[in-house]
């Protein structure tokens, strides 16, 4: 098993490729550089800006606030598009491997997806999760953090063709998600380490986090 992350998210790429028919993998990689071609990527708030306030509901129904993270300690959040995702679970099984790293180093973690909350407590219990997911209700903080785009119709075709129902999933008719991304903010809620890719199959490794903290 490849040790970083990127090398795992490259194996189902690969995996993928030679499993999917090369028209059904063009609607994907379109998608892709359409929204690489629309400037998502220079819109991700920076590293030196303040990070939004948030209060959003955990898995539970329990109220998450920023505030109260930070309190505590630097925040890493996550944003992930969903647990249909094979990218977005295998990046938040590389946080739980790092998750005790990144806890001794007085540091906590979120990861926040548009879903219901019932589908992150699926995700949770199916990935034994020991952090909170949080739901972001059209990704609405996503949008704050400068991460959020709408599904382009040829691509939300695409996902009903593999049986991905992005509205019952998500509760609403937006077809709103998340750039993957992921930024640390310090306590004084200035993000320290911030990235985020038009291409779902990139990531930045929690390494790379762990090493600024």
């Amino acid at each position: 098993m490849p040790n970083r992350l990127q090398d795992q998210l490259d194996q189902i790429t690969a995996n993928t490729r030679s499993l999917v028919q090369p028209e059904r993998l063009a609607i994907t990689d379109d998608a892709v550089q359409n929204l690489l071609d629309s400037g998502a990527e220079s819109r991700i708030l920076p590293v030196g800006a303040q990070a939004p306030a948030f209060a959003l509901t955990d898995a539970r129904g329990k109220q998450v606030r920023s505030e109260d993270l930070l309190a505590i300690g630097p925040l890493v959040v996550t944003f992930f598009r969903g647990r249909w995702c094979p990218y977005c679970m295998t990046e938040l099984e590389a946080w739980q491997k790092a998750f005790p790293d990144l806890r001794s180093r007085g540091a906590l973690l979120v990861a926040i997806s548009p879903q219901l909350q019932r589908q992150n407590d699926f995700t949770i219990q199916r990935h034994s999760l020991a952090f909170p997911i949080l739901s972001d209700p059209a990704s609405t903080l996503a949008e704050a953090f400068g991460i959020a785009y709408t599904v382009p119709e040829p691509m939300r075709l695409h996902y009903r063709s593999i049986m991905v129902n992005i509205p019952f999933i998500n509760g609403d008719q937006t077809w709103r998600l998340p750039l993957p991304a992921t930024f640390l903010i310090r306590q004084d809620s200035t993000i320290a380490f911030a990235e985020a890719y038009a291409d779902h199959r990139v990531r930045p490794d929690p390494a790379d986090v762990l090493a600024i903290l």
